[in-house]
């Protein structure tokens, strides 16, 4: 069972950056792959970038590909999501989660959500 909790939303201008965190609960966070999503208003949720828990491999959405940096501390439970040049359309509630998967952008394939975290870009 992994429990995860995000924080770091917020509002923020056009080109600013925000670092958002998950902390999981939980002694098999280090053997669970973890994804970043998001979902904005009236769109379904998508995928944003994946870090595998072996090797910590890492995966990006086009969208957010050398703009976004995911990453993980074992030691401390803990994944971030750095966002760097943000654009309006980065505006979403971001979902962190976990899975067994090496590498999974399908949402399907994850097991654990947290509650998720506002993100808003103003322009």
């Amino acid at each position: 069972q992994v429990q995860l909790v995000e924080s770091g939303g917020g509002l923020v201008q056009a080109g600013g950056s925000l670092r958002l965190s998950c902390a999981a609960s939980g002694r098999t966070f280090s053997r669970h792959t973890m994804g970043w999503f998001r979902q904005a208003p009236g769109k379904e949720r998508e995928f944003v970038a994946v870090i595998s828990w072996s090797r910590g491999s890492t995966y990006y959405a086009d969208s957010v590909k050398g703009r976004f940096t995911i990453s993980r501390d074992n030691a401390k439970n803990t994944v971030y999501l750095q966002m760097n040049s943000l654009k309006p359309e980065d505006t979403a509630v971001y979902y962190c989660a976990a899975t067994m998967f090496w590498i999974a952008t399908m949402d399907a394939r994850y097991d654990y959500w947290g509650q998720g975290t506002q993100v808003t870009v103003s322009s």
